[in-house]
């Protein structure tokens, strides 16, 4: 099986995966809703949630979507600026119009494939910026740990607002507890893992030296990306926009709770709720989360008092507004802009005057 044809099948596994889920949770979820139809005394006929979803995404104002957008793109403004100050330490300038056009075709990527997205997004800026691709790839590792860190400080103060709703879920969905004989395990493997890469090294080294050779030229300039976090020339400015991102992220959950009647009246602590959950379901390897962002997104909204039923509608007017409104629209954007910019620029200028090489 060649690459393309590989690359097609786990498109099509994922995606399956993704769509598998989201039935999964539309069936939960329309049996409650059924359950309620009849408690409220609407006939069986006139109770069905995939229709109730698709009137309500009809008549959602859409002018909160319009700014559901405006957060998104905003988020990625500041993405762009944070990647380029990123790689500036370590020697390049990029264009604004390709570091965002190569985020945007990420997402895109995202959407087919999971996890694909970072790879593209490397490959693209690489391509065009004629940098090398290991450094491109330590300053995206760089930019998305400093996403873990705020994905981590997101919950904790998603726990110190509503700890006593967000531990009752916890308990009633979820089992952390590993137990000594749990971590044990988990630090053998670790060490296994270890000692495995070791060996497999040392013969590569022996039966494989060329191959060895470009393995350790790839890590030091995966290294030498790293450097950018340590050498930052405007440490607030790379603050200002880490924190920029995840404000605007978390606006796109609370600006589209007016788009939506039964939500409409939620306020910042129930946005925080769902926006915690929600990401922590998009982790999930299935195209943008699809399933479970649902699923927790509808437990999160559960906490207070939304209904089952207006919960999967208000997840799939924010999903699909944001997965296919902002990510396919814009990613489509970047493959027919990203050839045109880079030709036109190559026309009036020599190879390779984008890059500023580090002394």
């Amino acid at each position: 099986m060649n690459a393309l044809s590989r690359n097609i099948l786990k498109a099509v596994v994922f995606f399956g995966l993704g769509l598998g889920i989201l039935y999964i949770v539309y069936l939960n979820f329309d049996q409650s809703y059924r359950e309620q139809c009849a408690l409220d005394g609407i006939p069986a006929e006139e109770c069905n949630l995939l229709r109730k979803v698709i009137t309500d995404f009809s008549e959602a104002n859409y002018f909160w979507i319009l700014l559901v957008f405006i957060a998104f793109f905003i988020s990625n403004i500041s993405r762009t600026l944070k990647w380029k100050m990123l790689l500036e330490p370590i020697g390049y300038k990029v264009s604004n119009a390709n570091a965002f056009l190569s985020i945007m075709l990420s997402y895109f990527a995202n959407l087919g494939l999971p996890r694909l997205g970072e790879i593209v997004r490397c490959g693209a800026l690489a391509r065009y910026e004629k940098i090398p691709m290991e450094k491109v790839m330590g300053s995206v590792f760089m930019d998305r740990a400093t996403d873990l860190v705020m994905m981590f400080l997101i919950v904790l103060l998603t726990l110190s607002m509503q700890f006593g709703l967000l531990t009752d879920f916890l308990n009633e969905h979820a089992e952390f507890a590993l137990g000594w004989t749990g971590v044990l395990i988990l630090l053998l493997v670790l060490v296994l893992m270890a000692v495995s890469a070791f060996i497999i090294f040392k013969l590569l080294r022996q039966y494989q030296p060329a191959f060895a050779d470009r393995m350790i030229a790839l890590g030091k300039g995966f290294l030498e990306g790293l450097k950018g976090i340590v050498k930052l020339r405007r440490p607030f400015w790379f603050i200002f926009h880490t924190t920029t991102i995840w404000v605007m992220y978390f606006l796109m959950t609370y600006l589209a709770f007016f788009a939506f009647e039964p939500t409409a009246h939620l306020g910042v602590a129930a946005a925080l709720m769902v926006f915690t959950l929600g990401t922590l379901g998009m982790l999930i390897p299935t195209p943008g989360g699809m399933g479970s962002f649902h699923y927790l997104a509808v437990v999160g909204l559960a906490l207070y008092g939304i209904l089952p039923a207006d919960g999967f509608s208000f997840a799939n007017i924010l999903f699909f507004s944001i997965q296919l409104g902002c990510n396919v629209t814009f990613g489509l954007l970047a493959l027919i802009l990203l050839p045109i910019i880079n030709k036109r620029e190559a026309v009036g200028a020599p190879e390779g005057t984008t890059v500023v090489q580090s002394k």
